[in-house]
């Protein structure tokens, strides 16, 4: 039976949306293929263990403190997590035990942002999800936009800016983006997901407040042409290479410019682990020509970033069903669980194939060869001089 870290919380203003869709994993894996290790990251940056992670109420009622705080190594190969030194007895544990793999379900910064990925990798440990690079590049909506723009796949125009630029001589950002784009635009903080700092701008007032709001979140904004009343449709990706399937195809609804935090989390109407419906429309209402379109482009944009695992692409389609890849989310909250149902795949048959890819993913990567023999030291002299 494998031992499956599942890290979740984190330093991030989407702290909240990670503890849950941790606890979903946590709810939802096979518990007689794996033995899971709940590992909570608190907001200050702490890593914490123990049973009492396991059960929503006690993050409710912020009673954490049977949760033991624990280190992890960087070294290769070590893959065994640690008691606080600090809170050690003389007779306490060295070593509180050891992971298999690791299942990040980590949302925003410090986390979905290629930097646990970082850790995972020094640790040579298989672990979910995208690596390093596809998720940096999957969550900065500005290298995202750079990349899918490189790989020809259709995006809206967008502007890009950076904080102390829009401190310093916002007059010319105006001027920049109103020589380029037409209101509305949507002003996004480049590194953030679930809609926090996103706001529509239809006149130059407007504009300003969101470029306020927007640096307040991230030292990076972008600022997009806005799409006129399009329909947003989603689709997942599942694999690795080439070798990837897609979801069904949902259309939230009930929004009508930005389909905000609450829209996602709060009015979503989670009940059980199970979408009720009601703000969503699962398969998509839309022609299979459509659908066919924007599998391909959930594809492709999936491959263009290096993804693995699962993603979820969101897209935006105009009146003439002209449609726009918006963003991909290599993360998606609740692992976009209920997009494969339609597709046979259950929660928990989901996960189960995440952890096959991440195996898969590390075998491979033994294929690679981390020496070179050059003899180096004894060819150069110290100053700089080959022998």
């Amino acid at each position: 039976m494998k031992r499956v870290g599942i890290l979740f919380g984190g330093r991030s203003v989407e702290h909240e949306v990670s503890v849950i869709t941790g606890l979903q994993v946590i709810e939802n894996i096979d518990k007689k293929k794996y033995e899971v290790v709940p590992i909570y990251i608190t907001k200050e940056g702490k890593w914490l263990t123990g049973d009492c992670l396991l059960d929503f109420k006690n993050f409710k009622n912020n009673n954490l403190k049977d949760a033991q705080e624990i280190f992890i190594s960087p070294n290769c190969g070590n893959h065994k997590y640690y008691p606080n030194p600090e809170n050690i007895g003389l007779f306490g544990k060295k070593v509180l035990g050891s992971l298999d793999i690791v299942f990040p379900a980590l949302h925003g910064t410090h986390g979905e942002d290629g930097s646990v990925q970082g850790l995972l990798e020094l640790m040579d440990i298989p672990y979910v999800g995208c690596g390093v690079l596809a998720s940096s590049v999957g969550m900065d909506k500005i290298l995202m936009k750079d990349v899918f723009k490189a790989n020809g796949l259709p995006i809206v125009e967008y502007l890009w800016f950076y904080r102390s630029s829009w401190k310093n001589n916002r007059e010319q950002v105006i001027k920049e983006i109103e020589g380029k784009l037409k209101y509305p635009v949507f002003v996004k903080p480049a590194n953030l997901g679930s809609s926090i700092g996103i706001n529509i701008a239809k006149d130059q007032e407007a504009l300003i407040e969101a470029m306020d709001v927007a640096v307040s979140y991230d030292r990076k904004v972008i600022v997009e042409q806005a799409v006129e009343s399009p329909r947003e449709i989603n689709c997942a990706v599942l694999g690795y290479d080439d070798e990837v399937i897609t979801s069904l195809c949902e259309e939230p609804l009930g929004w009508k410019e930005v389909l905000t935090f609450e829209d996602k989390y709060i009015r979503s109407n989670m009940k059980g682990g199970k979408s009720s419906g009601e703000r969503r429309v699962i398969p998509a209402d839309i022609s299979d020509g459509l659908r066919e379109r924007i599998e391909d482009l959930a594809k492709r944009s999936f491959m263009a970033i290096d993804g693995r695992g699962t993603a979820r692409i969101d897209f935006l389609v105009d009146k003439d069903e002209n449609v726009f890849v918006n963003e991909i989310n290599t993360i998606p909250g609740s692992i976009g669980f209920y997009l494969w149902e339609g597709k046979g795949y259950s929660f928990e048959k989901l996960i189960d194939e995440l952890i096959n890819i991440a195996l898969k993913v590390h075998e491979e990567k033994k294929l690679n060869m981390y020496k070179f023999d050059a003899d180096l030291f004894n060819r150069i002299q110290y100053g700089g001089k080959i022998k």
